[in-house]
């Protein structure tokens, strides 16, 4: 049976790039990543002091592929790629993230933030935080991409060195994107990443391997950003019976879990307006609230008994086998989801997916939050979008 829910708002935002916009009032506030230009230790002092001055219960911060020095193994190998770059202390970078008693600081991991203050909403919501994106040019936390998913253009950011095509160092080769995705919890509300999944939000640039994963997990909400030009949100309705099948390609296999996607318009796109850019995932005036109910667990049969790390999916509050990089826990944050990762081939899911009631998770909404509106060289000028507000139902913990 479902718990009560209760009203929530988030504010979203992504590719910040060293500016430091005003923000909406809410309860949360979702950072998805690229706070910086080149990840110097100045340009992260001051966008992590203007993220702990807003007034938020929770605030959720990824980084993005141009905060490099927050990716070790890259910085190591490329820092003099990049102009302008005086050697950054790396230690002293993570540790502005790190020590921060205000912000929650998610690298490929999840949290599960328990809203307490009094006049708030007291919810409670599982998210899951990656800074990784498609190798595209020189760039942090980038995994390799498949030759027919190299986007046209360059809104995905430019490459300093001139030397497109070379990415990351950070991951090993068999880490593989769909190895990547594969650890994203299966139990999750919200899912937060730097790059789009494909055909969401993305430009054409997006990840064929996330939106599969996306397709399997089925959060409430998912945000990202990464490409500045595809800023906007949908709503995508998908198929109860449909799992992703391993016999398709990623993009065949993500469509086929699709019934159908509903685009946002945005009700108050003027930047110079004052007014908020609401998604209304609510049933309040006269909006349609958004299809999603908590599932169950549902007994295995006798010959398939799960192991005790599926057994024990979501109830856990030690750091999952999936994380690779430092949690920060601070704020209103309870503890780490010790949720079993998910696969996304057809056999891992379903005999993971038998453990769970799927049959709530009838619709995701996708917020790409990205303020920065242009790509470098911002030819006529930096233009900025305004924060996504997203108001939905969480369920309440008391």
């Amino acid at each position: 049976m479902s718990r009560p829910t209760r009203r929530t708002r988030i504010v979203c935002i992504s590719d910040t790039h060293n500016t430091t916009v005003k923000l909406p009032k809410g309860d949360v506030l979702i950072h998805a990543g690229d706070l910086t230009n080149q990840g110097s230790y100045s340009e992260l002092s001051k966008a992590i002091r203007w993220l702990e001055k807003v007034d938020y219960e929770a605030k959720i911060v990824i980084a993005g592929n141009h905060d490099i020095t927050l990716d070790e193994a890259f910085y190591a190998k490329h820092a003099s790629s990049f102009y302008n770059q005086i050697p950054q202390d790396l230690a002293k970078c993570r540790a502005l993230l790190a020590s921060s008693r205000s912000i929650i600081y998610l690298e490929h991991s999840s949290v599960t933030v328990r809203l307490k203050r009094p006049d708030g909403p007291r919810t409670e919501f599982t998210v899951f935080g990656s800074p990784y994106s498609p190798q595209y040019g020189t760039w942090a936390f980038m995994y390799p991409r498949a030759d027919a998913e190299v986007p046209a253009n360059g809104d995905v950011g430019a490459d300093p060195s001139g030397q497109s095509g070379r990415g990351s160092d950070a991951l090993s080769p068999k880490k593989t994107a769909a190895a990547l995705w594969s650890a994203i919890p299966p139990t999750i509300d919200i899912l937060v990443t730097h790059t789009p999944a494909a055909t969401h939000c993305d430009g054409g640039a997006g990840c064929s391997e996330l939106a599969k994963a996306l397709a399997v997990v089925r959060p409430r909400l998912h945000v990202c950003g990464h490409v500045h030009q595809a800023r906007g949100a949908e709503r995508v309705m998908w198929d109860v019976d449909g799992l992703p099948s391993a016999e398709k390609d990623p993009p065949a296999a993500a469509a086929a879990a699709i019934l159908s996607r509903e685009p946002w318009q945005d009700p108050n796109p003027d930047p110079a307006s004052a007014k908020i850019s609401l998604v209304d995932l609510t049933g309040r005036k006269g909006n349609r609230p958004l299809l999603f109910h908590e599932g169950r667990a549902v007994a295995a049969p006798p010959s398939e008994t799960p192991s005790e790390s599926q057994a024990v999916a979501g109830r856990g509050s030690g750091q999952s086998d999936s994380a690779v990089g430092p949690v920060r826990i601070g704020g209103t944050a309870e503890h780490q989801s010790g949720e079993a990762a998910l696969s996304t081939s057809t056999d891992s899911c379903k005999s993971e997916l038998r453990q769970l009631d799927r049959t709530g998770r009838l619709e995701t909404c996708v917020v790409n939050a990205a303020i920065m509106a242009t790509s470098w060289p911002h030819l006529g000028g930096k233009r900025l979008n305004k924060p996504v507000v997203v108001d939905i139902d969480l369920p309440v913990w008391e």
